[in-house]
């Protein structure tokens, strides 16, 4: 029976300054200087910035070269995503120890429903001490929380105690909670409706709630409804695990763009590795692989193709990403983003049977005036292979076994 929105007990944990904090993690010397992550001057953007670099002005997303002007001092650091990937699904086994109803929001995010864990750990406000604790002890990185009946209460908790801080909206005090913050706390008041609402003299969430719901919806359309129901509160949105997700998917932005096949090869085994994990770990797979492509020029383009069967295998998705990035302008036009996602999620059927071959030469396109011939593979095999490698990663974290490049894939699409 699923527990009513108004009895749950939500936790949001963000990961504070989470790239530049792995960078001083993994170079003490860095402590209490300014800790800039990010790409280089001539076009990147800010990925990171410790608190010690945010009192210049310093912020994610700002222009390099603007950070470097507010803070000339400061320690500029390249981007290490498959470090910060490898310290995320640490942090990530931990509070999957606390509660199953995990979702990830990003690589340093997560919602948790801890409802009726009283009993093994204490209450919602004890179960985030904890979490911290083993965050700080097991990984030396520090977790900001949110604790409230909702998503949206605990997600604004969460950002109030930046850095490090644990803040909890009691049930029954959630308005005394809100009505004092600035409206632009609220998701969907950006800068424009910002300064709409302030040209109607509404500065906080008190004075939103205190409108009518029919002038909200006059002027700012189905955005009015969303504010009128925000500035009271309201958020009925379960927290939706892995397993319930419509997709599974990791994207990367790169520092410097991509621009030879070999290096967009990589990147994809690498991300194909990395959903076929999470896949597993939910106890799902998929039937949709998706590829996503931003170019240098920002124009982003997918491209997806749906198997006969679903697949929760590495090589499987990985083969796919191959064959959908021959459908893109990837290297005659530079890279600056790549993605694989997964969909039309189900759990497994059931184990594969023993006389079962799979076919995975899937794709008809002609190489070199000919098809690829079919590779036959085991799937019982193909599936011991994939437990083994999970469990050598539960023993030895993420970094105890990575990928290989499959050999006979690099010729392909050359």
């Amino acid at each position: 029976m699923s527990v009513p929105p108004a009895r749950r007990s939500i936790l949001h944990l963000d990961l504070d300054a989470f790239y530049a904090s792995v960078e001083v993690l993994d170079r003490p010397e860095l402590r209490g200087r300014p800790v800039i992550v990010g790409g280089d001057e001539r076009r990147g953007v800010v990925a990171a910035a410790s608190y010690e670099a945010r009192r210049f002005g310093v912020h994610s997303a700002m222009p390099t070269a603007s950070a470097k002007r507010l803070c000339p001092k400061g320690i500029f650091l390249p981007v290490r995503m498959s470090r910060y990937a490898e310290m995320s699904d640490a942090v990530f086994s931990i509070y999957r120890r606390f509660s199953p109803l995990v979702e990830p929001l990003s690589i340093d995010e997560a919602f948790l429903d801890v409802t009726g864990c009283e009993r093994l750990f204490g209450g919602a406000e004890v179960v985030a001490r904890k979490i911290k604790a083993a965050v700080r002890e097991e990984t030396g990185l520090t977790v900001s929380a949110g604790v409230a009946r909702n998503k949206f209460l605990a997600k604004i908790a969460s950002d109030l105690g930046k850095p490090d801080g644990l803040v909890v909206v009691p049930p029954g005090k959630e308005q005394d909670f809100l009505d004092p913050l600035p409206v632009g706390k609220l998701w969907g008041v950006g800068k424009v409706t910002g300064e709409a609402l302030l040209g109607r003299g509404i500065r906080t969430i008190g004075d939103l709630r205190r409108s009518s719901r029919e002038t909200l919806v006059r002027t700012f359309g189905a955005n009015g409804e969303h504010l009128h129901g925000l500035a009271r509160g309201i958020d009925d949105r379960p927290v939706e695990t892995e397993r319930e997700a419509k997709s599974i998917g990791h994207e990367d932005t790169y520092d410097h763009d991509l621009r030879d096949r070999g290096a967009m090869r990589r990147e994809l085994l690498s991300l194909a590795d990395r959903v076929s994990s999470r896949l597993r770990r939910g106890g799902m797979r998929g039937k949709t692989v998706t590829l996503k492509v931003k170019y240098q020029d920002f124009v982003q383009v997918t491209r997806a193709i749906t198997l006969p069967a679903p697949t929760d295998d590495g090589g499987t998705i990985y083969r796919c990403a191959l064959d959908l990035l021959l459908d893109t302008e990837a290297g005659a036009r530079p890279v600056r983003l790549l993605g694989i996602s997964v969909s039309k999620l189900a759990p497994p059927a059931g184990a594969p049977k023993k006389d079962r071959m799979e076919q995975l030469g899937l794709f008809g396109r002609p190489r070199a005036g000919k098809p690829d011939p079919p590779v036959a593979v085991d799937p019982e095999k193909k599936e011991k292979l994939n437990r083994a490698v999970d469990r050598i990663r539960e023993k030895f974290g993420p970094g105890g076994i990575v990928p290989g490049d499959f050999p006979q894939e690099k010729r392909r699409g050359e």
